[in-house]
């Protein structure tokens, strides 16, 4: 106690910081301390209150250089937020899965959708699918129709225009092509303390999916 009132003291503009805290709504501060992308108040008011960016709706954090569209057609797992990174375009018209843990870099782009090559005015709409402990690269691009399993690493730039369900595997180049495999036994899964889908807790969150999400 007295520490904390130390450090209130050096530091008096988080004191409204640590009151929000207290509030349950806010328990996404302090219970995912643990998480390899942890959510600050600082991220939330940027999203929420002031609406840097465009995605305002988004049920979970991203970053207000990134865009992010068709929020209900997107359902993010456990620790992992499509645009948490500066410059991501993430486009969900055709439906994205994005598995637990799974690590999005900067700049990265997503697509579900594409314009018919006969008429610019309609889309094609094709579903994505990333699984859990992915790592997509800087700068790497996912097309529509493509199916990514467990423990996929995208590397930087590549563009990934094909499925690879089978997962474990290291991708690369411009279209993505199959670099390495990855030793299952070597993988290791984890498990944070809590669970939250974005800033919601999931035990909430099959609610909030039935009630306002497609996916």
């Amino acid at each position: 106690m007295f520490q904390k009132l130390k450090f209130i003291l050096r530091n008096p503009l988080q004191l409204p910081i640590i009151l929000v805290q207290k509030i349950p709504y806010f328990r996404f501060i302090t219970e995912t301390d643990d998480y390899q992308c942890r959510i600050t108040f600082e991220l939330w008011f940027i999203q929420k209150i002031l609406n840097f960016g465009n995605s305002k709706k988004a049920y979970w954090p991203t970053h207000y250089t990134s865009k992010v569209y068709d929020i209900e057609n997107i359902y993010v797992g456990i620790d992992t937020y499509p645009g948490f990174s500066n410059g991501c375009y993430i486009q969900g018209k055709g439906g994205i899965v994005v598995g637990d843990y799974t690590q999005i870099a900067p700049n990265v782009i997503i697509v579900s959708a594409n314009h018919d090559v006969y008429d610019s005015r309609k889309h094609i709409c094709s579903s994505v699918k990333i699984g859990k402990y992915c790592w997509i690269g800087a700068g790497a691009k996912i097309m529509p129709g493509v199916t990514l399993g467990d423990w996929t690493i995208v590397g930087a730039g590549a563009v990934v225009t094909k499925s690879f369900e089978g997962g474990h595997c290291v991708l690369g180049g411009v279209p993505a092509k199959l670099i390495k495999m990855l030793d299952k036994e070597k993988c290791i899964p984890f498990k944070n303390k809590i669970d939250y889908n974005g800033y919601i807790r999931s035990d909430k969150f099959q609610q909030y999916r039935s009630k306002y999400l497609k996916v």
